[in-house]
């Protein structure tokens, strides 16, 4: 863990559950996160969603929500697209490397973005050409922050540190090179509220022994490196950000970002480009340290959704792994729904209950 640039170890996490513990009437309370499974919910709206570890897998869609001191349960989902490499739709849209750059995406689009033939695959030196992602900014540029305002417990100045902190996680959890290539997320998680038990029970259980209910894809990006290297130093993003009181004062702010990764193997002098998109929305909540036991500078982990295209399909190694041409065949036709995973003009849970809940959807381009 870290807290302001410093290590936090293990006898400080349960230093501050032991005086969260100890504390009398009127003390700030301690964050009871509590996961929720949704694949229920999102087809059948009556009710709540089911408690977790009471639930029976659906084989597409796994994942958790953090409901922390009356905060509404969470939906957390996780849909895993795999491309139709065959078809000639692929690719999109010419090389893009002379494209205008678009501008930040302030509110949700009202549709897809436009497909073209196109019949150059991407290179080393041109990665994301033939995907919308080559008009797309460069790492923390493609996310877009609002003007903040005094909300809740927070003045102006303390909500735009916490937007600007909250896009820190998304740099330290999807964009830092160290975590990319597999090691641990040390500065996300440090970001993260230590007095949420639970959360920190799953990332212990996620980082070192994942499966199907503790995957740490969910939260973080990861390869590994002997399997694959980034083609450049370029993660393209198209996201943005935005804020409002949530429960108790406190400041809840909710993510929405699409990353694009192009890799080539790792060994061999292959110069095929593959490119893994994935797409999450994180809820946070910025919490007052005088009704919520809060660290100084970390947020409480409400919610997470995930969509993840030509990362692996019911994998859970821990890692995202890409396929490329040569690995492809047509016995990898998928039965799922078709996604485009660039098509941003819908939410995440809309997208899931429109699909099916059994085997992973088809990706339409990459």
């Amino acid at each position: 863990m870290s807290k302001g640039g410093a290590s936090i170890p293990d006898e400080e996490w349960e230093r501050f559950l032991r005086e969260a513990e100890a504390g009398g009437r009127g003390a700030p309370e301690e964050p009871s996160a509590r996961a929720r499974m949704v694949a229920q919910r999102l087809q059948e709206e009556s009710g709540p969603p089911e408690g977790w570890r009471t639930y029976t897998p659906a084989r597409r869609r796994t994942g958790r929500g953090w409901a922390a001191l009356g905060l509404a349960a969470a939906v957390a989902v996780v849909v895993v697209a795999v491309g139709p490499w065959e078809i000639g739709s692929w690719f999109d849209g010419g090389d893009g490397a002379s494209a205008t750059p678009l501008a930040a995406e302030s509110e949700r689009p009202t549709g897809a973005p436009a497909q073209e033939a196109a019949d150059r695959p991407p290179t080393v030196d041109e990665p994301f050409r033939g995907s919308p992602a080559a008009r797309w900014s460069d790492g923390t540029a493609g996310i877009h922050l609002p003007e903040p305002r005094a909300t809740g417990w927070m003045s102006r100045a303390e909500v735009a540190d916490a937007l600007a902190k909250t896009r820190d996680f998304l740099a330290a959890s999807s964009l830092d090179p160290a975590v990319l290539r597999g090691e641990r997320p040390a500065e996300a998680i440090g970001l993260i509220n230590p007095h949420q038990s639970d959360v920190r029970g799953f990332l212990k259980k996620a980082l070192r022994a994942p499966d199907r209910e503790n995957d740490p894809l969910l939260l973080f990006s990861r390869f590994r490196s002997s399997d694959v290297r980034p083609a450049g130093d370029v993660v393209k993003t198209r996201g943005r950000v935005t804020f409002r009181e949530g429960e108790r004062g406190a400041v809840q702010v909710s993510t929405d970002v699409t990353y694009v990764y192009p890799v080539v193997r790792a060994e061999g002098d292959s110069d095929e480009v593959a490119r893994t998109i994935v797409r999450r929305e994180v809820v946070v909540s910025w919490d007052d340290p005088a009704k919520i036991v809060i660290e100084p500078g970390t947020f409480s982990l409400v919610s997470y959704k995930v969509d993840t295209t030509n990362g692996g399909c019911d994998t859970y190694t821990g890692y995202l792994t890409p396929t490329f041409r040569a690995e492809r065949t047509a016995a990898e036709a998928r039965d799922g729904a078709e996604v485009d995973p660039y098509d941003r003009s819908t939410s995440m849970e809309e997208r899931v209950r429109e699909g099916d809940d059994e085997g992973c959807g088809t990706a339409t381009r990459s």
